[in-house]
């Protein structure tokens, strides 16, 4: 059997702030942004080539105070670009930094160690990681 993550909800404290956050600085694509009922509105939002989106919105998650979500990680194939355009688009990213040493011989050198971070509005953290090859 197959099991597959499709969506992590993302508590947020202002919904329209961090869907143009995730949407016009990070690049998701919107999914659909819908109101379900009287104080229940859900934006699913999705990064580019990714099979897992995330959900924000009002009356999806009481037990998550905004902002209390870390550990996020983006992985893409040339973290340095990937940093440029996030700095390019206004978002407050920290620079490619190497973390550790790659656990396979690799002929690119950020493979599996390069990352960047940064957090949206409210504090929700992410981690951007290279990983160009897989083993």
């Amino acid at each position: 059997m197959k099991w597959t993550l499709e969506v992590v909800v993302v508590p947020v404290s202002d919904v329209d702030r961090a869907k143009a956050f995730y949407s016009d600085k990070v690049g998701f694509h919107v999914d659909h942004d819908v109101k379900i009922g009287e104080g229940k509105r859900i934006v699913q939002l999705t990064p580019p080539g990714s099979g897992c989106s995330i959900v924000i919105g009002e009356g999806v998650v009481a037990e998550m105070p905004a902002g209390s979500l870390k550990g996020l990680q983006l992985v893409v194939s040339d973290v340095t670009a990937a940093q440029a355009e996030l700095a390019g688009r206004g978002v407050d990213v920290t620079g490619v930094q190497v973390l550790g040493e790659s656990p396979s011989p690799t002929p690119e050198p950020l493979d599996n160690v390069g990352f960047c971070f940064f957090s949206d509005p409210d504090g929700n953290a992410w981690a951007v990681q290279q990983i160009s090859t897989r083993a």
